[in-house]
């Protein structure tokens, strides 16, 4: 795997990039956004610092997703809860705080990659030959499950890749009710970030970008089901807050 490091630190990446190596990984190390948005077309997985000298990390974040669809994770000093949510809804697929464990962020990269990658034997979510090749309407809501497109009262809504498949996932299945855990499996590839925000935040954005807060509707101590939304309201009830199973530690 070829690895695009792009932090401005040098013995932080040094260490980075001798792990990286040691697994096998070929490793490009940038200190500069403009830089990293050079050169991240050519890689298979990033890792993304934040404190760059040329321009803010998020906004970089930003930037990269336009162009490049490359599983990421973000590996900065900043740990507020402001700052993590950001970067998810930017579209990283992970984000670890420094100081952190070597082994650890292996483990992580080796799990991104399991989770974006197709799964042997197992239907992507959104794999229009595994749930029919119609896209799906909830209200004025069209998810094209093929095209990986939706569109809210015909205008086109852009979604990360992420928030696309949890989308895509429940659309799939409209009847049904799905547990957490089984999304966080089937979506991450991993049901240990139950304990995490990210399938929270997600679900978030899905319901901010569209304005349909009744398009993912919260099965409370349970999981998600797809919703059929009304149109917004001046007092819809949306926002950008955890849902109340966040809130609640439901697992």
């Amino acid at each position: 795997m070829h690895a695009l490091l792009v932090e401005d630190d040098d013995r932080m990446a040094q260490a980075l990039g001798t792990a990286l190596a040691q697994r096998g990984h070929t490793v490009r190390r940038v200190g500069r956004a403009l830089d990293a948005l050079r050169h991240v077309r050519e890689a298979e997985f990033v890792l993304l610092d934040l404190g760059l000298p040329d321009l803010d990390g998020l906004e970089l974040l930003r930037r990269l997703r336009t162009v490049c669809d490359a599983p990421l994770i973000v590996v900065t000093a900043r740990c507020e809860e402001r700052d993590i949510v950001q970067g998810l809804r930017a579209g990283a697929d992970d984000y670890v705080v420094k100081p952190f464990r070597m082994a650890e962020l292996m483990a992580r990269i080796d799990s991104v990659r399991r989770r974006t990658d197709p799964h042997p034997g197992r239907p992507d979510p959104s794999d229009a030959a595994a749930t029919g090749s119609r896209p799906v309407r909830a209200g004025d809501v069209e998810v094209d499950l093929a095209g990986r497109t939706v569109t809210v009262a015909g205008t086109g809504v852009r979604l990360t890749r992420r928030e696309f498949d949890v989308l895509a996932f429940l659309a799939a299945r409209p009847d049904e009710v799905h547990a957490r855990a089984v999304i966080l499996d089937r979506i991450w590839g991993d049901v240990f970030l139950a304990a995490s925000r990210s399938l929270d935040v997600h679900v978030a954005g899905i319901r901010a970008k569209t304005g349909r807060s009744g398009l993912v509707r919260t099965v409370r101590g349970f999981g998600y089901q797809l919703g059929l939304p009304d149109p917004p309201s001046a007092d819809d009830g949306s926002d950008d807050g955890p849902d109340d199973d966040a809130r609640d530690g439901a697992p």
